[in-house]
């Protein structure tokens, strides 16, 4: 089943008309597009649109890898006191087919959304999945075409379900990366595929917006253009698993914005509180940034927790595959908290 999105526009009103009739039956048609269940072939679209910002309570996932190593530890062991305070710090779950298959993702999801509505949180995904993921570095996966259709709308047809307030991170580092990959049509072409199946009345959604050390914000705005979804999504997401600093990343976030239009952003700042050295794989000396929801502005609706500190970037610099738990990193990244 597909959502396919209409756009609703006000008739002017016949001449002879009075305005009162004018009013009743307007009212009446409004009534009988909400009355329409979601799960039909046209959604519309008509309820205000609030987005998360600052000071929004953000999902802290029971379930993390921080929280495995936490319980594995021993009280006195610095690397179990640093899984402990990173598993309880609101943080982005990452869906993968390799994590959550199409036959267990849309389960998750909804587990996932009862979770944080006993937390009375905004819960915060990403999903990554995409055909050719990464283009073969670090991150390397993802599904065929068709089935990652199908994985995409099990996600979708969970969170619409789920009427969860809900931040979807898609595809990180999916759209920056794309003039580097083989086949830009065709990623775009997935990219929107998904953006479609995700749309949800409760879901708020941000593409790849790279981040302020890697392409030109003119550069990316074309990018993100091209997919020709913008008209579907909230926003970008930028800094995902990377380590620049917040004021440089708002300065880049303000800036995109104002090339597509005014649309808004999230930033990512897991794992920004040293700055960045350049290099974006597993670099040492770096620290946690600011906390899920501790600043936002017109713009930048929230910075989030969106890589969670304590896996791996990657096998480079000592650290084991991406994604992998590394009790070290955890330790040094949270060496200066409280």
């Amino acid at each position: 089943m597909r959502y396919i999105f209409v756009r609703v526009r006000p008739r002017r009103p016949r001449r002879g008309i009075s305005t009162a009739l004018t009013v009743i039956a307007g009212a009446v048609a409004v009534l009988l597009v909400l009355s329409v269940p979601l799960l039909t072939t046209a959604y519309v679209r008509l309820l205000p649109f609030t987005a998360a910002t600052a000071g929004t309570t953000f999902h802290v996932p029971a379930e993390s890898k921080a929280a495995d190593a936490a319980a594995s530890g021993t009280a006195d062991d610095p690397a179990t006191r640093a899984a402990s305070y990173l598993a309880a710090q609101p943080t982005a779950v990452w869906l993968t087919p390799e994590a959550q298959p199409i036959q267990t993702v849309g389960a998750e999801v909804t587990a996932l959304a009862a979770e944080a509505r006993t937390q009375d949180a905004t819960l915060v995904l990403v999903v990554y999945g995409l055909p050719d993921r990464d283009c073969g570095n670090q991150s390397a996966g993802g599904l065929d075409p068709a089935a990652y259709d199908d994985w995409t709308l099990a996600i979708g047809d969970a969170l619409r379900a789920a009427e969860t307030p809900t931040v979807v991170i898609v595809e990180p580092d999916a759209v920056a990366l794309a003039p580097e990959c083989d086949g830009m049509t065709e990623r775009f072409a997935h990219i929107a595929t998904a953006v479609t199946n995700l749309q949800a009345r409760t879901a708020w959604l941000y593409l790849d917006g790279g981040h302020s050390n890697w392409r030109p914000a003119s550069e990316m705005a074309r990018l993100i253009s091209q997919i020709g979804v913008t008209h579907m999504i909230r926003g970008f997401a930028t800094n995902v698993s990377n380590y620049n600093a917040d004021a440089a990343e708002v300065m880049y976030a303000r800036s995109l914005s104002a090339h597509l239009g005014g649309l808004h952003a999230v930033i990512d700042t897991s794992r920004n509180g040293a700055g960045a050295t350049g290099e974006w794989c597993n670099p040492g000396g770096r620290q946690v940034g600011q906390r899920s929801g501790s600043f936002g502005d017109d713009i930048v609706d929230a910075n989030l927790w969106i890589k969670p500190p304590g896996e791996s970037d990657g096998a480079c610099n000592g650290g084991p595959p991406a994604g992998q738990w590394w009790p070290d990193a955890a330790t040094e990244l949270t060496r200066s908290v409280g």
